[in-house]
């Protein structure tokens, strides 16, 4: 029986937020089945302008075992959304994995599903992204992080090295290359090695 993944869209994400990461799980559809989700279904249009169709509603879309979270400039405002907060608690809570790319981090913050967790974000909006959340473990200089349940990532293109380090994690070493070979891409392996970490300057500076 195949895993199910759970992709959020909202208008304003960022496109390869979303389809590093299923380009990856994509090459294990024997084992894992990806649903695009959205608050209702429809389509749903990119922060680069291309729409994406929904095909199940975050009520509908449950049982999911993996949720990710996209960023982009939708976040700004959904971070403040209640309503919307409350339906994206809902949705992903129940997943035994729960994960997140670039901002993506800040609106699992602010629906409180980072609380007493380590993670990341993408480091040229790090400064916004980690004001939210009451007790998160901001980490400023990472590629991505996994602290139990929860994988976060750096900004856009580290979604694909978080992924890669999440199947391999799930399926070993030796799907997570052979998938890797199929794609053509060659990640980054080291977690903590993060050429775009934050430093003080830009951390101040941060806020787009």
């Amino acid at each position: 029986m195949s895993r199910q993944i759970g992709v959020l869209l909202f208008d304003g994400f960022e496109l390869l937020d979303v389809f590093g990461p299923v380009e990856l799980w994509s090459r294990l559809s024997d084992r894992y089945e990806v649903t695009f989700c959205a608050v209702e279904p429809g389509p749903v249009r990119s922060s680069q302008g291309a729409t994406v169709m929904a095909t199940e509603g975050t009520d509908s879309c449950v049982g999911c075992d993996i949720v990710l979270v996209p960023g982009g400039p939708g976040t700004r405002s959904l971070v403040a959304d209640h309503a919307f907060l409350a339906r994206l608690r809902g949705w992903a809570a129940p997943a035994s994995i729960i994960s997140s790319v670039c901002t993506g981090s800040a609106m699992l913050a602010a629906a409180g599903l980072l609380e007493g967790y380590r993670a990341t974000s993408n480091k040229m909006a790090y400064a916004w992204a980690s004001s939210h959340g009451q007790d998160v473990r901001w980490e400023p200089r990472a590629r991505w992080v996994h602290d139990r349940d929860r994988w976060t990532s750096s900004g856009v293109a580290a979604g694909m090295d978080m992924t890669a380090a999440l199947i391999e994690y799930l399926e070993g070493k030796e799907t997570a290359e052979r998938v890797l070979q199929e794609v053509e891409l060659e990640v980054q392996t080291d977690p903590d090695r993060d050429p775009f970490a934050v430093t003080d300057d830009r951390a101040t500076a941060s806020n787009r």
